[in-house]
């Protein structure tokens, strides 16, 4: 337990890292309140927040830059411009190029993504994120999504921002607590910047890496959330990621269609966790030029029937809520982006989960709702109502973080009529996948695969070294990790 604050830096209100004494499934202890140190630790919350931002928005313009250079029409995410065979070799080529990349790396740095955050979260208690594997992060997420694997850039860009607040807090030489909560700051500006989704980003860090509430930690990822808002806002507009028509639930006859929906959507999550950890399980010890090379084929082969799979799919997800898709093209597009997706971050890619799981959740609302407009005898909202719903229902029973979905449903509609049935599609999900079926979250799932212990890191010169008899020794992944 950390007792009171010892100013042992003039600049910084901080006491230096000591050695951590809490168990391994518990936040760091939580240092005495005082009305200064909290002043502090949001002006270094806000920082965290700007530098986060910076850092994800560049990364963003990194990928989007890459796409109008290789892509035929030089338009953002327009996959479905490439001709059958360049879409294959598009894919097969970019994941080459990353295993040949990462088998030149150490076995360390090859450790990215939400699993390799949480892992410092959760179990090395000491420490900082290293900026080795931050920077393999960017370079190769800008080209796993540059050359349309089934990955997306939040996943990345959340271990972006959770380093920059890692590293403002070695600077400062600050204690592990404090270390701590700049991760989550950095963590939360990455979702707001990602979505403009800023009071979802803060949500987010507390349900999907369990971090405990406490006013000296929430207020500063409150700040650094709304700081990657508003940078988003100021280089993008105020425009949402997606562009969302009016949606609303035409009677309460449709509630349940919505329970129909969540039940369809936490069965989907449960194949889609379930096919991916076995996938993981038995692909652990495969080395990155063959596990990579690999999932780029499986990647192009599917994109020759469904191109829509490349890449974050988000112009896809578009033209769903705005009702553009045929049955068909959904029900291919929902079979093969989960199947793609499941392979890839099976396979170690370095790419995040979270954008394919909204684009599977609004192919399955999209079915849903021409479903239920075609066959309901009652007065039934659009297409596009379902598939919103069904985006943030997936999304929550993958990441088991029901809040955040229901947060970030508000936040990208504008519409507050819209909770309830959204509530109702996302708690049947979360019901379905983590009660019924007993599913845990993607992120712990893939956490407890490849878990090896590793030495833990260096302590300054003149600190104790022991590691408490409760503690068990920390875990790392041995090559790049799910996202």
């Amino acid at each position: 337990m950390i007792g009171c604050v010892s100013f042992q830096h003039k600049a910084c209100p901080f006491p230096r890292a000591a050695p951590a004494t809490m168990s391994n499934d518990r936040d760091p202890d939580p240092q005495p309140f005082s009305p200064r140190r909290l002043v502090v630790l949001n002006l270094y919350g806000a920082v965290a927040g700007l530098l986060a931002g910076a850092v994800v928005l560049a990364f963003r313009w990194a990928i989007e830059v890459s796409q109008i250079r290789l892509l035929p029409t030089h338009r953002i995410g327009d996959y479905e411009g490439l001709p059958p065979a360049q879409r294959d070799e598009q894919a097969q080529g970019g994941a080459l190029l990353l295993g040949l990349a990462f088998e030149r790396l150490a076995p360390a740095t090859r450790q990215v993504g939400l699993v390799h955050v949480l892992s410092y979260l959760r179990a090395t208690r000491t420490g900082h994120l290293p900026l080795r594997n931050a920077l393999t992060q960017f370079l190769a997420g800008v080209v796993a999504v540059g050359s349309g694997q089934s990955v997306d850039r939040e996943g990345p860009g959340v271990h972006l921002g959770a380093a920059c607040g890692s590293l403002i807090a070695q600077w400062r030489a600050m204690a592990w607590e404090d270390n701590y909560t700049l991760m989550a700051c950095g963590a939360a500006a990455a979702i707001a910047a990602a979505f403009n989704t800023p009071l979802a980003g803060a949500l987010f860090v507390i349900e999907v890496f369990r971090v405990q509430y406490l006013i000296t930690r929430f207020m500063p990822v409150i700040t650094a959330s709304v700081i990657g808002a508003v940078l988003s806002r100021a280089v993008y507009g105020h425009a949402t990621a997606f562009s969302i028509p009016p949606l609303s639930m035409s009677s309460l006859a449709e509630l349940p269609m919505l329970a129909g929906l969540g039940l369809f959507t936490g069965l989907l999550s449960v194949v889609f966790v379930r096919l991916t950890r076995g996938i993981a399980r038995h692909s652990r010890d495969w080395r990155p030029a063959l596990a990579f090379p690999l999932a780029g084929l499986g990647t192009g082969v599917a994109a020759l029937w469904a191109p829509q799979i490349l890449g974050i799919s988000y112009d896809t997800l578009d033209a769903m809520l705005h009702g553009k898709l045929g049955w068909q093209a959904l029900a291919l597009i929902l079979s093969l982006k989960l199947a793609a997706t499941a392979w890839s971050i099976g396979l170690r890619l370095p790419g995040g989960l979270i954008g394919p799981s909204l684009v599977i959740g609004g192919a399955a609302g999209t079915l849903v709702g021409l479903v239920t407009v075609a066959w309901y005898p009652f007065p039934s909202g659009s297409s596009g109502f379902y598939a919103i719903i069904g985006m943030l229902a997936m999304m929550s029973a993958v990441l088991q973080a029901p809040l955040a979905a229901l947060t970030a449903l508000l936040e990208l509609t504008g519409n507050s009529t819209i909770i309830l049935p959204g509530m109702v599609a996302i708690i049947t999900a979360d019901l379905v996948s983590r009660q019924w079926l007993g599913q845990e979250s993607i992120i712990a799932t893939l956490s407890r695969l490849g878990e090896r212990p590793v030495e833990p890191p260096v302590t300054p010169p003149g600190e104790d070294t022991a590691r408490p008899p409760d503690q068990t020794p920390s875990i790392s992944r041995t090559s790049a990790g799910p996202r």
